[in-house]
């Protein structure tokens, strides 16, 4: 291995790297960079509610939204924010909503205003809403009435200067607000007028025009985006208007190769995770495109959607596509329709690529992309040379390199080492953390590089592949799932002496989640699996929750005392007959 600064590793940063031989790859018409304007993310909306102000956004339920009337009630929502709660440039605005209009009209009225936005799992515990509301400071939280109770357990652990409920039947068609007020179970939330308000009485009472403070789009926040990043430790992401705005012009270039047609979007992948907020969101209102909203997934829903709205680019994560392909009534739905999709989250299987692009006749291509990039970074090419088994290449603007993980030392094509992006779609930094930014950012060649923690191969031709996890992040059904943040958990139970959480493979949801518990000498024979996971349930989101949980006498540990995670995954590969990762 060469030393930093030596000849052989500026050879290659400057042969492998900086000459970006995977250029050559892109499809017909991709450039090798795209231009970025510098302008708030919301003058995206500005731009389509002048090219198309009655054309359908978003399609909701039935209900179709224009984008006159998502920019005249974004426009609204942000005056009250402004007038009502005094919401200022930087103040950060909490979304606890599923995909719906309202969480569209939420986000782009509080950035109008210079607020920053920060989103929530809707599946999240009381426990982990309140961590979110204190770390960020939010001022305000935007939450779906239906989640009322989690609400209102979370702030009696932290204050918060109001909550806005809104209905799901708010945006919906007359007809299925009519069945679903009639015939649906009501949640009755307290509106005060102090401390708790409606959405709608808000969007009713204000005028559509928020106030604009001036916006630096490299320096001024957008989003702060909740992720365990490379160590586990929930720490908030923050992504600048430029960050954002540079990600859609990328993926515009890349994923349509500059084209402007009227495109409909899937809109299943969920819009409080980057990924589904960046590549569906954003990008289809810079595109004028339209929306089709999905709260949840329904397969029969989602499948009689596309073939009536003829939805033409579908994002979405392995298991969702492994989903539709195994449904047993696909052949009754004409697909047809489908051109472009991207898969990411998890690696994406040969045959449930081939069988999906069989079914519908569209292209399916799988990408990369963090949190910490807004997300997208590399995305093989939709007609061109697809490698299975690889990430793809890096997209136009960005660099990629594979480098040591403990110095700041490139590596040659073939050599296996931490993955490491340089780019305009790359973070200011982690929130109030500058100890982890320490750890993920380094300088090399008049280059900022971010570590993304996941180590990886590049091969001659400038495609990339990952090969584990650097840390010990699992990936179940496409959510992350942070081991420490678990065990944090199971470590304030009082039975709890020990505690390990682990990743097994499984080929139907990616990996399972299983923790290894010892209790304490009081308390075994006494408290049982099922207590333990009553116990987690109340305090995690549904999908953290471990699928196995057993009780040990010990865990394997270091000479230092530290639990090896890596000892027990082995065990369990030698169960299920695999070789060691």
């Amino acid at each position: 291995m060469s030393v930093e600064g030596s000849f052989d590793d500026k050879d290659i940063f400057e042969k492998y790297i900086l000459n970006r031989p995977w250029v050559k790859f892109y499809d017909e018409g991709t450039p090798e960079n795209v231009e970025i304007p510098e302008i708030p993310l919301y003058q995206h909306l500005d731009d389509a509610y002048k090219i198309g102000p009655d054309h359908p956004a978003l399609i909701f339920l039935g209900r179709k939204i224009t984008y006159r009337e998502l920019h005249e009630h974004s426009e609204r929502f942000g005056r009250a924010l402004h007038d009502k709660f005094n919401i200022k440039k930087g103040d950060k605005i909490a979304l606890y909503l599923p995909n719906c209009p309202q969480f569209a009209i939420a986000y782009y009225g509080g950035i109008k205003i210079g607020g920053v936005i920060t989103p929530m799992n809707p599946l999240y515990s009381a426990r982990e809403i309140a961590h979110q509301i204190e770390d960020s400071g939010a001022k305000i939280l935007v939450a779906l009435d239906l989640f009322k109770d989690n609400v209102e357990k979370a702030l009696k652990d932290v204050d918060i200067d109001a909550v806005v409920y809104t209905g799901i039947d708010d945006y919906m068609s007359s007809f299925k607000g009519w069945i679903y007020r009639t015939f649906m179970k009501k949640v009755k939330v307290e509106i005060d007028n102090r401390k708790f308000f409606s959405f709608k009485d808000l969007i009713n009472s204000y005028p559509p025009d928020a106030p604009r403070p001036e916006i630096n789009p490299k320096e001024d926040l957008v989003a702060l985006m909740y992720t365990g990043g490379t160590t586990g430790v929930p720490k908030g992401a923050m992504l600048t208007h430029y960050n954002l705005v540079a990600n859609v012009h990328q993926i515009d270039s890349l994923l349509f190769r500059g084209r402007k047609k009227v495109d409909i979007y899937v809109g299943i992948l969920p819009w409080y995770h980057i990924y589904g907020q960046t590549t569906v969101l954003h990008s289809a209102i810079y595109s004028v495109a339209t929306i089709i909203i999905f709260p949840k997934l329904d397969l029969k829903e989602l499948l009689e959607a596309i073939q009536k709205y003829k939805a033409n680019v579908f994002h979405g994560v392995p298991t969702l596509f492994s989903l539709l392909i195994n449904y047993k009534d696909i052949s009754k739905y004409d697909l047809r329709s489908i051109e472009a999709c991207i898969s990411g989250a998890a690696p994406l299987p040969k045959a449930v690529a081939e069988k999906f692009e069989e079914i519908t006749g569209g292209r399916l291509r799988e990408g990369y992309g963090l949190t910490e990039t807004s997300p997208v970074t590399h995305v093989n090419p939709i007609y061109g040379r697809y490698k299975i088994g690889s990430i793809g290449l890096p997209i136009p603007n960005t660099l990629a390199a594979i480098a040591d993980p403990e110095k700041p030392i490139f590596l040659p094509p073939g050599e296996v080492g931490e993955l490491v992006i340089s780019g305009p779609q790359v973070m200011k930094g982690y929130y109030n953390m500058p100890e982890e930014n320490e750890q993920v950012f380094f300088e090399k060649y008049g280059y900022r590089w971010l570590r993304t923690g996941d180590m990886a191969k590049m091969d001659e031709e400038g495609y990339f592949y990952i090969v584990e996890r650097k840390k010990d992040l699992i990936k179940y059904k496409g959510y992350s799932v942070y081991p420490r943040e678990i065990e944090e958990v199971l470590y304030k139970h009082e039975a709890v002496a020990e505690a390990a959480v682990i990743g097994i493979p499984d080929p139907k949801v990616g990996e399972i989640v299983k923790a290894f518990v010892v209790l304490k000498e009081k308390y075994r024979g006494k408290v049982t699996e099922e207590d333990i996971r009553k116990y987690l349930e109340e305090n995690l989101a549904k999908y953290k929750v471990p699928k196995i949980i057993e009780f040990r006498d010990s865990l394997p540990k270091s000479t230092v005392g530290k639990i090896l995670r890596r000892v027990l995954r082995e065990e369990e590969l030698r169960k299920m007959g695999k070789s060691k990762p």
